[in-house]
């Protein structure tokens, strides 16, 4: 049924669209941008995080809100004209570890607004479309998903190595032809494509000076997921699942979560394929792997055995801040466990360490103690996975330990023994470790 005879509200047709998408593969679509109206635009404005930072134009969510319909009516008109043109993004930059930072692009309110509805619709399409190996950005997935993935393959299946890949500068170095090209398999709508575009090359300010981009997606947006799915989905997943399976010998795992994935194998002459296939693939694609961070190790269950025979250390791998490892149980076997690497838990220390030390003279102990709370739930709800108890509870003695440091750096007249301050949390309790995804 053609969608005109439809009920002409977004909310309601998103559905359709997934379910022709689902049904006719191979079916692109050519009409999306008028998708975009007002009352759409509407929910995409309540559906953004009302506290996060403004972009160089410096309007807040609540100050969009305060004249929302002449905002949203004065947006819609602008896009139907095709005037409409995104502001170029305020780059702020994020710790990614000791020595790096991450940039960080920070789009206006009313480009958020757009990018939330432009993602949404794409994700009706290519949900569809998405193989069942990529975790990242997706509705009902999750990292820790991801994580069991590998746990239920590694268990469960022949597996004896992994491939453990990073690709360098992934969001910076995406390539605008090839991303387009790939969007113009499933869309047609000319409209909709040229807003993607405009998007890809609104560019970034930094330090005061206008930078264009010529290649990468705007990372900090709510677009960027989306496009660096559907990017990889192409790429890697699809190029993993048909070409590259049907030539191994021996069975083959591909886990992708956003940027992140790992390879698992059953043979060593599939993942010496594999690994060199990876990298002239990506070089196709203007994109290449981190010479240091990409690797093939030996992962089967022998591996603490094959180690102290040969006299080094059992191989370990990292993935979603984890460190994987096999574990001795009791009764004498092998399991796969993981901990929390240990950049990032140097990482989360230092922000912790940092916060109190800001935080304990701007206001009374009562006013942030909740605040401190949330964080160490936070930090339990991402770590909290099977076989990280010891790490959990070693990061809460570590914070007890800056917290009463902090504490008696307030006063030098009012010095809290260790003694003191357990009393204090009998009183006022913070949340104790535990494991929030079990696996087993």
């Amino acid at each position: 049924m053609p969608y005109s005879e439809m009920d002409n509200n977004t909310l309601a047709l998103l559905p359709l669209i997934s379910e022709r998408a689902r049904k006719e593969p191979k079916l692109q679509f050519t009409s999306l941008a008028h998708l975009l109206d007002e009352e759409f635009l509407r929910e995409c404005y309540f559906g953004l995080g009302r506290d996060r930072a403004s972009g160089i134009d410096g309007v807040s969510w609540q100050a969009y809100g305060e004249n929302l319909n002449e905002n949203l009516a004065n947006l819609l008109k602008r896009m139907k004209a095709k005037q409409y043109k995104p502001q170029p993004a305020k780059r702020v930059y994020i710790p990614k570890n000791e020595h790096e930072k991450r940039p960080l692009g920070l789009p206006s309110l009313e480009d958020k607004i757009v990018q939330k509805g432009i993602s949404r619709i794409l994700e009706a399409i290519y949900e569809q479309d998405f193989l069942d190996c990529s975790y990242g950005f997706r509705p009902g997935r999750s990292c820790h998903d991801a994580l069991q993935t590998v746990d239920q393959t590694i268990m469960k299946r022949p597996v004896r190595y992994v491939i453990e890949a990073d690709i360098k500068g992934f969001f910076d170095n995406v390539s605008h032809e090839w991303l387009l090209k790939m969007l113009e398999v499933r869309i047609k709508d000319p409209s909709l494509l040229l807003l993607i575009r405009r998007f890809l090359k609104a560019g970034y300010i930094a330090e005061g000076r206008l930078f264009k981009t010529e290649q990468g997606t705007p990372q900090g947006g709510n677009l960027s997921p989306m496009l660096a799915n559907i990017f990889l989905h192409y790429v890697l997943d699809l190029w993993f699942e048909k070409r590259i399976k049907p030539q191994m010998a021996g069975e083959v795992y591909l886990v992708r979560y956003a940027d992140d994935f790992l390879i698992m194998t059953q043979k060593q002459s599939d993942a010496c394929m594999i690994e060199q296939a990876l990298r002239d693939r990506f070089k196709k694609f203007s994109l290449t792997l981190h010479p240091e961070k990409t690797r093939t190790i030996s992962f089967s269950r022998k591996e603490p055995e094959n180690a102290e025979r040969q006299g080094r250390k059992p191989y370990t791998f990292e993935f979603l801040g984890f460190t994987h490892f096999w574990f001795r149980t009791r009764e004498g076997w092998y399991m796969l466990s993981r901990r929390t690497s240990a950049k990032r838990f140097r990482r989360a220390c230092r922000a912790m360490n940092e916060w109190l030390r800001c935080v304990r003279n701007w206001c009374k102990t009562k006013e942030w103690w909740l605040i401190l709370a949330s964080k160490l739930r936070g930090h339990y709800q991402y770590y909290g996975v099977s076989g990280n108890s010891r790490m959990l509870k070693v990061f809460r003695y570590q914070v007890m330990r800056m917290l009463h440091n902090w504490l008696n750096r307030r006063s030098q007249r009012n010095q809290w023994s260790w003694e003191r301050f357990t009393e204090y949390l009998e009183h006022y309790p913070l949340p104790l470790p535990h494991i929030v995804h079990k696996f087993y």
